[in-house]
């Protein structure tokens, strides 16, 4: 299901006539500190393309992602990946939107565990 979501986007994106702008490689790490103490780390390695439709900007982007538990110190590998768009509704104010996705192991029955996340925002420019 995971890599049939991210077929799916790509497919839409390209087939109402997006220009693709290219491939790109994106490496982010983010880091938990509850109550100011180092909890654990995910850092992403995606290959990813973005492009535009219209007015509408998008990327699509997956790879590894290395999860780090201090509880446990140690890392384990699983699959992460992110779509996204853009919007610019004025020359001032842009609209976003962004759906995540990343595995989690199994659970008791041997079924993939995929864990959702998502944001919307606006952006005003001064």
């Amino acid at each position: 299901m995971f890599k049939s979501v991210f077929a799916a986007t790509a497919a839409l994106s390209l087939s109402a006539g997006a220009a693709v702008a290219g491939p790109f490689i994106n490496v982010e790490a983010n880091a938990s500190y509850p109550d100011g103490e180092y909890s654990s780390a995910v850092t992403d390695v995606h290959l990813g393309f973005e492009g535009t439709a219209g007015d509408v900007g998008y990327y699509i982007q997956g790879g590894p992602a290395f999860i780090h538990s201090e509880a446990a110190d140690d890392t384990e590998t699983e699959l992460s990946g992110k779509v996204g768009v853009t919007y610019a509704a004025t020359d001032s104010l842009g609209v976003y939107g962004e759906l995540a996705a990343i595995t989690n192991g199994e659970d008791e029955d041997g079924d993939e565990i995929l864990d959702w996340g998502g944001k919307v925002g606006v952006k005003f420019d001064f």
